[in-house]
């Protein structure tokens, strides 16, 4: 059974469809990549699978039972965690407080969280920065401790969206590390990304989609070597 189906998903506003009957399913483990232009609906997605947004229609099930109806923080105690594209750090406690907020609010003890974040920090190599404000860090920084907050308590499905966008290559790598150890250990993750490079190298599978409907879902490299990905996202140039 697919740990997260996504079943005829459509959001509509205004009457216009954003995401538009949109189905496909993860399996347990997979690090599966959603590629698309700007605008093509994976954000809406993103914010759908997380709760941030209603569902106009069809079902999203997590290990066989709906999402739909569940708050933000529901969905996240269910284990689907996620990485916004803008950063939203606690600017004015310690990298290390971030994380530890994250932890006690999914059900961590006090030495546990402790525990946990000390040793993200340390993976993530921003343990030097652990006790600045969050306001203080770089961009680069404030990605990564964001990105960590997202496995304080190992999630069910990770939801990564544009974690590369604007980082500095070392960052990225640190990043992209983590991502493939996770997986290599069984975790589960949705990776949104315009860093194709990224995406071939990291996801074995995509799903692509434009103007808020899937228009490929097969191993990565064919669907950059599909012509209505070539013609919708690449600009009529294969990857």
């Amino acid at each position: 059974m697919a740990i997260l189906s996504i079943r005829d998903v459509t959001k509509t506003f205004g009457g216009i469809a954003a995401v538009n009957h949109v189905s496909f399913e993860l399996a347990e483990g997979e690090l599966a990549g959603l590629i698309g232009p700007n605008g093509s609906g994976k954000t809406t997605l993103i914010n759908m699978l997380s709760g941030l947004l209603s569902v106009s229609g069809g079902d999203i099930l997590l290990d066989g039972r709906s999402l739909l109806g569940l708050s933000p923080d529901r969905i996240a105690k269910r284990g689907v965690l996620r990485m916004f594209q803008l950063t939203r750090a606690f600017n004015r406690i310690s990298a290390l407080d971030n994380l530890l907020v994250a932890g006690r609010a999914l059900g961590l003890g006090g030495e546990e969280a402790t525990r946990r974040a000390l040793r993200l920090l340390e993976e993530l190599r921003i343990d030097h920065v652990m006790n600045l404000d969050a306001g203080q860090l770089s961009g680069g920084q404030r990605k990564l401790l964001e990105f960590g907050t997202c496995f304080m308590v190992p999630p069910r499905v990770a939801l990564l969206d544009e974690p590369f966008a604007a980082v500095h290559p070392t960052m990225r790598a640190i990043m992209a590390d983590f991502v493939r150890r996770r997986h290599a250990e069984g975790q589960t993750f949705l990776l949104v990304s315009h860093d194709m490079p990224i995406v071939k190298e990291l996801c074995p599978r995509s799903v692509c989609m434009n103007a808020g409907s899937v228009i490929a879902d097969a191993p990565t490299r064919a669907v950059l070597d599909d012509p209505n990905v070539i013609e919708a996202y690449l600009g009529g140039h294969a990857a």
